[in-house]
């Protein structure tokens, strides 16, 4: 999962939005570093990851990647989910339009900037301006986040090529998100995750 599908299921899981966003610039145990929602949250993005690299649809969506692009092919599909949960929001969230969710999550995220990591503070001073939670339904948008990470860390570039695989596999990689991330949501709901 990527930043839109961890805001979502922490929303649905009356978690901290804040916290689930902020997991993945957090090392080690936080528990003295932030409040306990927060702490929660964190520790709830972490099982999802697990969860979620676990999962027999991400697993068999690793296979159609090709050898020069598998070693990446958890993070390109992170990204492609939210591809798809931006893409069909309406369908996931039909009382809560994303423009809306996405201006709640901003404002919630907004409280803990102030006491967070320099590399989370520029994270966020693009991803709420830039529209980057909506702008995910594109697939030339996705392409260029798949550039931009590869930009950014050099031993990431296959990044750059994993594009074509998400092309070759769109239908049946759509077909796999669907199979599993109502049932996430589902959990989510549950306090399950």
């Amino acid at each position: 999962m990527n930043f839109l599908a961890h805001l979502h299921l922490a929303h649905l899981a009356d978690s901290s939005l804040s916290g689930n966003l902020l997991a993945d610039f957090v090392r080690g145990n936080p528990q003295s570093l932030y409040p306990q929602a927060v702490v929660d949250g964190i520790f709830m993005h972490r099982r999802i990851d697990v969860m979620t690299d676990n999962l027999p649809e991400v697993k068999l969506a690793r296979e159609w990647f090709r050898p020069q692009t598998r070693r990446v092919s958890p993070i390109t599909l992170d990204v492609m989910w939210d591809h798809f949960l931006s893409r069909h929001w309406e369908k996931v969230s039909p009382d809560l339009p994303l423009a809306e969710f996405i201006n709640y999550a901003e404002a919630q995220i907004g409280m803990i900037l102030p006491d967070s990591p320099p590399r989370f503070v520029n994270l966020n001073q693009y991803l709420w301006s830039e529209r980057w939670l909506e702008r995910y339904r594109d697939m030339a948008f996705i392409q260029n986040v798949l550039n931009g990470m590869a930009s950014r860390r050099p031993r990431l570039d296959a990044l750059r090529d994993s594009w074509h695989d998400l092309d070759a596999h769109y239908e049946k990689l759509e077909t796999l998100f669907w199979q599993f991330y109502p049932r996430m949501m589902a959990q989510a709901k549950r306090q399950e995750l």
